[in-house]
């Protein structure tokens, strides 16, 4: 198996390669690059050329930012099976404005912008698919500002356990260190961990030393969330913010 045909292997099931002919995923592969990264090489940097959008097949990303202090600011966390950097294929002379960095070692498809764009131009259920998809981050970047500037730390807290939360289940294995979910949640590390604590003490959920969440009481969750649809609160909208 060729670089290439491997390549097209690995996008085959990413939704927004979903509706491309066999065609034009293998163009789309013919011009994609794999990279490999260690635990916290960066892929990109804020203000980098944008000639690449990316899906990662292994391993765990960050997008984030630096405040003028130096402070981190995570957006996102990765997971596998997920494409990021979209938006940047259709701007003139791009740039990333978020910095991506390697939270595990990872495998990551760069796909090439110009090329993509060639490919576009001949499959609108594509492009009106990666419309849509961008309308779904949007509206999670609209939670996001919600979020920081109507909620308090526990309720950014409890939601984001509870979003994490799989259908049915009561527990689960939290893939983030606490330090990237303070971030996340824009909260202080120590904050966080009083935070948790008092929903351990209040019976509501507790975080063993392997990272496992236990949900004890799932509609007090519901309530420390503010999550006010039976849909949300079951964690099947996912907060999809504005990825690179």
């Amino acid at each position: 198996m060729t670089a290439s045909q491997a390549v097209v292997e690995m996008l085959r099931d990413a939704e927004t390669f979903a509706r491309l002919s066999p065609a034009q995923l293998s163009q789309v592969a013919s011009r994609a690059r794999l990279v490999r990264l260690a635990t916290d090489e960066i892929l990109f940097s804020q203000g980098g050329h944008a000639d690449c959008f990316f899906y990662l097949v292994s391993g765990q990303l960050k997008l984030y930012r630096l405040s003028p202090e130096g402070q981190e600011k995570i957006i996102e966390v990765i997971e596998p099976g997920t494409t990021f950097a979209e938006t940047r294929v259709f701007l003139e002379n791009p740039r990333y404005h978020l910095t991506c960095s390697a939270l595990a070692d990872s495998e990551v498809i760069g796909i090439d912008s110009r090329n993509f764009r060639a490919v576009l131009r001949e499959s609108p259920d594509t492009c009106l698919l990666m419309l849509g998809e961008l309308s779904q981050r949007l509206d999670g970047l609209i939670n996001q500002i919600d979020q920081l500037t109507l909620q308090n730390a526990t309720t950014r807290v409890a939601g984001y356990v509870l979003s994490r939360l799989p259908r049915g289940a009561s527990q689960y294995l939290l893939r983030i260190s606490k330090g990237v979910l303070a971030s996340r949640v824009s909260v202080r590390a120590e904050t966080l961990s009083r935070i948790l604590r008092q929903l351990s003490h209040d019976g509501i959920v507790s975080v063993d030393s392997h990272g496992r969440v236990y949900v004890h009481d799932l509609e007090k969750l519901r309530k420390a969330a503010g999550a006010r649809e039976q849909g949300e609160a079951r964690g099947e909208k996912r907060f999809r913010p504005h990825r690179g």
